[in-house]
């Protein structure tokens, strides 16, 4: 494998995810490749980049000026580019007919040691293999948006991915500054997905029932887990609060929760009403065009400040953070 600081990173498709992605990786270090895969997206693809690496400069993310990572950027319509890629990850829509005929273009472009991903939140890893000559060299990285103010990434490995695939782009994972959870067994929806899925579901099936308000709910969550989960996780929450109680209210609770495996008749009412949330000002909540436009900047701002706040309280320092 490429030693890390000598990795050049291809990325394909570049809409916000895309874009922020390719941002994560300037700042941290990287010649990065940037393929516009629709015709008449490369200006607009250079404006969305350079916005996010405006955004990290006003986060204070940055070490030197955006045109200083800039010029560590390429930005194409030509697959060729990317033929001195040790990582190529795919950031297109979740179309499977799409994503074949775009990883048929990325592996004529690469050589045949050359890592390949897809940042896929919903596809199994194990599927997308299946279009891929060596499917030892592919794998799933998943990020969250902003992918330069968060701490988070999953990793993915397909049927077939091979443990030094895993290990080398759990490596690279830590240098671009991420705490990455590596999933060794490719399962639909991937970690994060399922507990945040199980979340909604639950949540949807009380404010269904009348059992609580879509504001009430977003209030338990906000200032109860919001008060602690970025410090210390879930397991380590039950060791905190303390373990002896728990199997009476697993008893308790697990019958009574929700296992529906339908769309909740609130979220199609609202797919009815071509709701977007803030994307067009309708959603669970009602915005006005400024309202979004507050939400947007509130979430940036807390976005800076959380990444730094996690930072502050290590799990392996948690004693030594506190004398």
């Amino acid at each position: 494998m490429t030693r890390i600081k000598d990795t050049n990173i291809g990325i394909v498709g570049v809409g916000l995810m895309g874009s922020s992605i390719v941002a994560s990786l300037l700042v941290a270090g990287h010649t990065v490749k940037a393929i516009a895969p629709l015709a008449g997206e490369l200006d607009l693809a250079a404006v969305r980049i350079k916005e996010q690496l405006l955004l990290c400069e006003k986060g204070a993310f940055l070490t030197a000026p955006v045109d200083f990572y800039l010029s560590s950027l390429t930005i194409s319509e030509d697959y060729n580019v990317l033929h001195d890629c040790s990582l190529v990850v795919e950031c297109i829509i979740e179309d499977m007919e799409i994503k074949e005929a775009v990883f048929k273009k990325i592996i004529a472009s690469v050589s045949k040691d050359a890592v390949l991903a897809s940042n896929t939140s919903a596809i199994p890893i194990t599927m997308l293999q299946t279009f891929i000559p060596n499917p030892e060299r592919f794998i799933g990285i998943h990020w969250a948006e902003p992918a330069f103010a968060t701490r988070f990434l999953e990793i993915i490995c397909g049927d077939k991915t091979s443990d030094q695939t895993a290990n080398w782009v759990f490596e690279l994972a830590h240098h671009w500054g991420k705490e990455p959870t590596l999933l060794r067994k490719d399962i639909r929806g991937f970690i994060t997905n399922r507990l945040m899925y199980s979340v909604y579901r639950e949540a949807l099936t009380l404010v269904e029932h009348g059992h609580a308000t879509i504001e009430d709910a977003d209030k338990a969550f906000r200032y109860d887990m919001g008060s602690w989960i970025t410090l210390m996780g879930i397991f380590r929450r039950m060791d905190f609060i303390g373990l002896q109680d728990f199997p009476v209210i697993f008893n308790a609770l697990f019958p009574g929760l929700s296992n529906t495996g339908e769309v909740p008749a609130v979220v199609q009412k609202l797919m009815d009403k071509d709701a977007r949330g803030t994307q067009n000002g309708i959603g669970f909540y009602s915005y006005t065009e400024e309202a979004c436009r507050s939400w947007d900047k509130a979430f940036e701002a807390f976005n800076q400040d959380i990444y730094r706040l996690a930072a502050l309280y290590p799990a392996e320092a948690i004693s030594s953070v506190l004398k």
